[in-house]
C-alpha cells in the first residue's frame, strides 16, 4: 500500500486558483501512474486528471480542461494539480490516488491507492 498525503486545499472565491499537492513515498511517483479525483457532497466520485510516468496526462474535459493542470516533480516525489478559474461547482473532496503503471485511466477501479482527500470550497 502506497500512502499518498493531499495539502493545499481551502475557501476561496470564484475566480481565484489553488494548487494541490500529493506527497507519495520515494519513487512512487515516478514510477506509477498519479491522478486526482474529487467527489462533492450527494455525488459519485469524479475523475479530474492523470498524468502516467511516461508524461501523457488526462484530464476531465467536461468540468476541468483548460483549467486544471496536472504534473508532477519526481525528485520531491509529488504531484500537483494546479487550478485556475476555479468555480463554485468545484467544490469537493480531492484525493489524490496511484495506479500501476500504464496509460492515465480515468476511471476509479484502476487505482488501488488512494490518499484521504483535501477539501476545496469555491464561495460565489
Amino acid at each position: 500500500q502506497v500512502q499518498l498525503v493531499e495539502s493545499g486545499g481551502g475557501l476561496v472565491q470564484a475566480g481565484d486558483s489553488l494548487r494541490l499537492s500529493c506527497t507519495a513515498p520515494p519513487r512512487t511517483v515516478m514510477w506509477y501512474t498519479m491522478g486526482w479525483f474529487r467527489q462533492a457532497p450527494g455525488k459519485e466520485r469524479e475523475f479530474v486528471a492523470a498524468i502516467s510516468r511516461s508524461g501523457p496526462t488526462s484530464y476531465n474535459e467536461d468540468s476541468v480542461k483548460g483549467r486544471f493542470a496536472i504534473s508532477r516533480d519526481n525528485a520531491k516525489n509529488t504531484v500537483y494539480l494546479q487550478m485556475n478559474s476555479l468555480k463554485p461547482e468545484d467544490t469537493a473532496v480531492y484525493f489524490c490516488t496511484a495506479a500501476q503503471p500504464g496509460a492515465p485511466s480515468r476511471v476509479d477501479g484502476s487505482y488501488d491507492n488512494w490518499g484521504r482527500g483535501t477539501q476545496v470550497t469555491v464561495s460565489a
